[in-house]
């Protein structure tokens, strides 16, 4: 089972730019292109937050335009920049999220099971789950405890190092692991926020985020270092289950030279 993973695409409204710079759409664009080129396809893409950057429906009515080349299932989650009322209206045809309250959802795809946590707080920057959700995700993962899972959410559950992002992180992480130390069957948990790609352990689990396909946040490790953002290379992530492993990878958006043989016509490596 092949998942591709998208994170952070901050539609706004058509001819309008993030931060005056970053066309969010165009480069949404280029990412969708890249995905429908894969060859084997996606089987599914989730969508770890930030879809829109205000919350509008106006925002969201051109990300479907957008997303309307793709030929796969999209599950997606909500970020601190989406409003759950306007996502669900935008999204009436996915059946996974409930017609009210937190969209959060669990869902089996192929051999493995989808859980969608939903760490929105209107208003904040920062994520959190309630103690109602918090019980929910506990439930669900006792529902069907043999069955390898993934996460997806939009705050990262630990601490990055940048000091403006993780003031804006997920308040609930020591909860939340605790909640997934219990549940081995947890493959991976797939996260954004963060605008690039990391790595940690949580709860003996594997949580990565993933980068934008749009701008990525700068990364500075001091203590004081300003909000800040990047035009680096773009991306998006692939998550490959086979054989009872998820491989993951990052895969860089654009126009890139090659790809090269390592080879001459005499199968001799090029020196």
């Amino acid at each position: 089972m092949l998942i591709a993973q998208i994170t952070d695409t901050h539609i706004k409204q058509p001819g309008r730019l993030a931060y005056r710079r970053v066309d969010t759409a165009g480069m949404l664009k280029a990412c969708v292109e890249a995905i429908m080129a894969l060859d084997p396809k996606p089987d599914v893409i989730v969508h770890t937050g930030d879809l829109v950057d205000f919350g509008t429906d106006a925002e969201y009515a051109h990300l479907r335009a957008l997303l309307a080349p793709l030929d796969i299932e999209m599950l997606a989650v909500p970020g601190n920049h989406d409003a759950r009322e306007a996502m669900r209206r935008a999204f009436p045809d996915h059946a996974h999220l409930p017609p009210h309250g937190s969209l959060r959802f669990a869902v089996r795809r192929g051999p493995l099971r989808i859980v969608g946590l939903d760490t929105l707080v209107p208003g904040q920057g920062g994520g959190d789950l309630s103690a109602d959700d918090r019980v929910w995700l506990q439930e669900r993962l006792s529902d069907e405890p043999s069955v390898p899972t993934l996460i997806v959410m939009h705050h990262p559950p630990f601490v990055t190092g940048i000091a403006h992002m993780d003031r804006q992180g997920l308040a609930c992480r020591s909860a939340f692991e605790e909640i997934v130390a219990r549940h081995p069957q947890i493959q991976a948990i797939l996260c954004g926020h963060v605008h690039r790609a990391a790595h940690a352990q949580v709860g003996g689990r594997a949580a990565m985020i993933c980068p934008s396909p749009a701008h990525q946040v700068a990364l500075d490790l001091t203590p004081d270092g300003p909000s800040a953002w990047r035009l680096e290379p773009p991306g998006y992530m692939l998550h490959r289950w086979q054989d009872d492993r998820l491989v993951s990878h990052v895969v860089p958006l654009g126009n890139w030279p090659g790809p090269f043989t390592f080879f001459d016509e005499h199968g001799r490596l090029i020196d």
